[in-house]
């Protein structure tokens, strides 16, 4: 179990409730995220939970908030890890947001700043997949869209990121065990997005280090209910 150090402080809590990005929801999607791992890093580094060095040495930046936004499901697998990095000007204002896209990250502003409200980003979640735009239309230009979550739910059994080797493993059993539920949570996306409210939800935020030792224990317990 982490120890009282690997906490979130007060003040970590604090900066995640106030600089949580605002997060659009497909009216049909079933699954929403049970966590979010929380680390806020004030010098350059690694992200701790996403292949990527962080920079906060600009001259417009204070600190930066990595979101490690834990879903138990993706529409086509167990375990699903997104991210969001919001980049605090040293007035308090966001200087800038980026968030995970497949693998990879994108941008989280638009051009003149118009999904940003105050020190909210309103960012788009892909239906059932979980990738992140401030861009929804985005997301029907990805192959595959409307099949993920039909016909190809459960494809890809469980996975887990590599610091999980060891802690996690499958084979095609687990694997045909998790295709046959996420068959029964097949869904057409509707194309109207409404915003989820979780900012308040102080049992969502924990440090990265509490969620890394939380999901193997929840990635567990699915496999057993199902």
């Amino acid at each position: 179990m982490p120890s009282a150090k690997d906490r979130l402080s007060g003040e970590e809590r604090r900066l995640a409730a106030a600089y949580a990005p605002g997060l659009l929801f497909d009216r049909n999607e079933p699954f929403y995220p049970v966590r979010f791992g929380v680390t806020v890093l004030r010098e350059d580094g690694a992200s701790p939970s996403f292949p990527r060095r962080l920079k906060v040495s600009r001259p417009d930046v204070a600190a930066v908030v990595e979101y490690a936004i834990y879903y138990d499901y993706d529409i086509q697998h167990l375990y699903d890890l997104e991210h969001v990095w919001v980049y605090i000007g040293s007035n308090g204002e966001v200087a800038d947001v980026e968030a995970s896209f497949h693998g990879k990250y994108l941008k989280g502003l638009l051009r003149g700043r118009t999904n940003l409200s105050n020190t909210r980003t309103s960012l788009y979640v892909q239906p059932g997949k979980h990738a992140l735009s401030p861009l929804p239309e985005v997301f029907e230009l990805l192959p595959g869209f409307a099949a993920c979550t039909q016909e190809a739910a459960g494809a890809d059994g469980l996975i887990y990121g590599d610091c999980f080797r060891g802690l996690l493993a499958s084979d095609e059993a687990t694997d045909q065990k998790v295709r046959r539920y996420l068959q029964t949570c097949r869904f057409t996306p509707s194309g109207v997005y409404r915003i989820w409210e979780y900012a308040h939800r102080d049992d969502l935020f924990v440090s990265w280090n509490e969620l890394f030792a939380e999901i193997p224990v929840r990635v567990r317990k699915e496999l057993e209910r199902l």
